[in-house]
């Protein structure tokens, strides 16, 4: 099996390119090659299909389940695509996911990086449960507002777990996104993934998630966004119903490739 090593913001992903959906591996299979011990190591394994004539981005998290959206998954999607010439660069490039259509802008700069600007679904208006927000940015995601401090601890994975394993989230399972925003309202965060069962460097729909559960707060449409692996920004329009013309834009960059 070849494959393809990408990365977004340290987010990162195997990639292979099976337009017929020819490939059937189990869930244990995935989740070895996702394994960074015993396979090549990633958050999470993604195959380039065709569906009827359109690209299709079939994600599985690293413990090899199927799963939701996943915003820097579908940036390296696009970039993916152009790297392998089965897009154009500086042409809007449409795929399907799960979640649906998508649109993306893919520019390469003259070092051979991309930067990927990745259309989301239209989000719904989000629950409160007091000053946290329970928000579907194509995944589920629960986000809670904190301070700097919290956000410099060694591990956010007990009081994240906490919240993912409580009764109302334990059998699908809540990623989970502790926020900070400073004076110059930009946000700051760290992300807990179901799935993944731990923290990862960055989450494309928790970064989004975060910028419009602050929009209350900031009043901006127009978000950066700081994580571990490196900085994203979101651009939306609030509407009547949640939020539309969503766009989740970083870079993203090949690791490596190889054959298995």
């Amino acid at each position: 099996m070849k494959f393809q090593k990408w990365q977004g913001t340290g987010n990162d992903f195997i990639f292979v390119y099976d337009p017929e959906a020819a490939l059937q591996l189990s869930q244990k299979e995935i989740a070895m090659l996702c394994h960074r011990r015993f396979g090549i190591g990633a958050d999470g394994f993604i195959a380039w299909q065709l569906k009827d004539g359109v690209p299709f981005m079939k994600y599985y998290n690293s413990d090899g389940r199927e799963s939701t959206m996943c915003g820097n998954g579908g940036r390296c999607f696009a970039a993916y695509s152009v790297y392998n010439e089965l897009a154009v660069a500086d042409i809007p490039f449409h795929f399907h996911a799960v979640d649906g259509p998508h649109e993306a802008y893919i520019l390469k700069d003259a070092e051979g990086l991309y930067r990927v600007e990745l259309k989301m679904s239209d989000v719904k208006t989000p629950e409160k449960n007091g000053e946290d927000t329970i928000i579907d940015t194509g995944s589920p995601h629960y986000v809670v507002p904190g301070d700097s401090v919290f956000l410099e601890r060694e591990s956010i994975a007990e009081p994240a777990r906490a919240i993912r394993n409580s009764d109302r989230f334990r059998a699908e399972g809540i990623n989970v996104n502790f926020v900070h925003a400073d004076a110059e309202g930009n946000l700051h965060m760290r992300t807990y993934e179901r799935g993944v069962e731990d923290e990862t460097y960055s989450c494309g729909t928790g970064v989004t998630a975060a910028a419009l559960a602050f929009y209350p707060v900031l009043k901006k449409e127009h978000v950066y966004v700081r994580t571990p692996g490196g900085n994203l920004e979101v651009r939306f329009k609030p509407s009547g119903t949640g939020f539309e013309d969503v766009w989740l834009i970083g870079p993203a960059a090949l690791v490596f490739e190889g054959s298995l």
